[in-house]
């Protein structure tokens, strides 16, 4: 065998040591997936305390489980589309709402909210309801796929952080049927990192609701927002509103 060379072995302990860095403290490839799209989470429980500070003042402690997305901490996607929110009266859908740190914020910071949230997460759920109830909020969580828990339902705004990691079958059901979910005037709110999925969500809501506008860019994620105009008075006859 021939020894190896000094250039040699420099690059592999340069390789050896971006890999080191790279993956220190992360968790097993399907343990991370899980925190994204799983209904039934396998990962033993881990519970952390991560609290959410709006630029307004407004602060919400969350329990965060494992096998939840964002384990111990705010991500920054979801801080970036509180604070660009754009309120409307009446009720909000918060969908993919994994522990409820969108959601359960909105409603702090406008109590006038009426609240629902869903996720296919089971564990989402139940933590879901927890950070609510000590948020001392109201509102409605349920657990299913996309829209699926709210057949017959029309809300005011719908907002997401959506699952990218989990494909573009998944993001692209949750905007393209929005429409039907939205009372007209209704408003759907996706924060995404542009570069990494956001500008296919973008051009998606465009095609759905022919209008979309970037409410926030920071740090590559951007915040869209599409408008429902125009429904048709038959879709939505005998729909619960939200």
């Amino acid at each position: 065998m021939c020894p190896m060379s000094k250039k040699t072995i420099w690059r592999s302990y340069r390789i050896l040591k971006t890999t080191d860095r790279k993956h220190k403290g992360e968790r097993p490839p399907t343990e991370r997936f899980e925190h994204y799209y799983t209904e039934k989470p396998t990962s033993s429980i881990e519970v952390r305390q991560a609290v959410f500070k709006t630029k307004g003042g407004i602060e919400v402690a969350f329990q965060t489980p494992t096998g939840v997305f964002s384990f111990g901490h705010i991500d920054r996607a979801s801080r970036a589309l509180v604070e660009a929110f754009h309120f409307r009266p009446g009720s909000l859908l918060d969908i993919g709402c994994g522990y409820g740190a969108i959601g359960i914020t909105l409603k702090k910071i406008y109590p006038a909210i009426e609240l629902y949230m869903s996720d296919i997460n089971e564990r989402a759920v139940r933590y879901a309801k927890v950070n609510m109830k000590n948020a001392n909020v109201a509102g409605t969580v349920r657990h299913g796929a996309h829209y699926a828990p709210w057949e017959g339902y029309v809300f005011d705004t719908i907002v997401s952080n959506p699952p990218m990691a989990a494909g573009k079958a998944v993001w692209t059901e949750l905007v393209e049927s929005a429409p039907r979910f939205l009372k007209p005037g209704g408003s759907l709110q996706i924060v995404a990192f542009h570069r990494k999925g956001g500008e296919r969500v973008m051009k998606t809501m465009k095609a759905a609701f022919g209008n979309m506008a970037v409410r926030v860019k920071t740090g590559g994620i951007w915040v869209y927002e599409s408008v429902l105009a125009t429904r048709n008075p038959v879709e939505i006859e005998g729909g619960k509103e939200g």
